[in-house]
């Protein structure tokens, strides 16, 4: 029994040391995932403009935009950057959920810890 009492400030401080780990990978996910959806959304806006070029009458620019390779090349980077744009905002949508769930057990852990002095 008395080396489970021993061993209690060292679970705490690994506990404290996994939960400053989790706080600072979700600082790292949410700054990544905000650069690769502003990076994507840059990408996606780019490709769109490519697509609505022909419709307002240029049919050339230095390359047929009117050749089907050519618009499928441009729908398939299309769709690569919007996959990445979800991406980039359901890992940010994730990473702001474990903020919050970080913050509340913060603060629960707080409320024991001011119960316990």
């Amino acid at each position: 029994m008395g080396s489970e009492s021993e061993r209690g400030p060292e679970i705490i401080d690994a506990y404290q040391d996994l939960v400053r780990h989790i706080e600072q990978g979700a600082t790292r996910m949410r700054v990544l995932s905000t650069l690769t959806s502003i990076v994507a959304a840059v990408l996606a806006v780019a490709y769109v403009s490519q697509l609505i070029l022909p419709l307002t009458g240029t049919t050339t620019v230095s390359v047929n935009l009117t050749d089907p390779f050519n618009v499928a090349t441009e729908l398939a980077v299309f769709a690569l950057a919007f996959v990445w744009l979800y991406v980039g905002i359901q890992d940010f949508r994730f990473s702001s959920k474990m903020r919050r769930e970080i913050l509340e057990a913060r603060s629960k852990e707080q409320q024991v810890q001011d119960r316990i002095s």
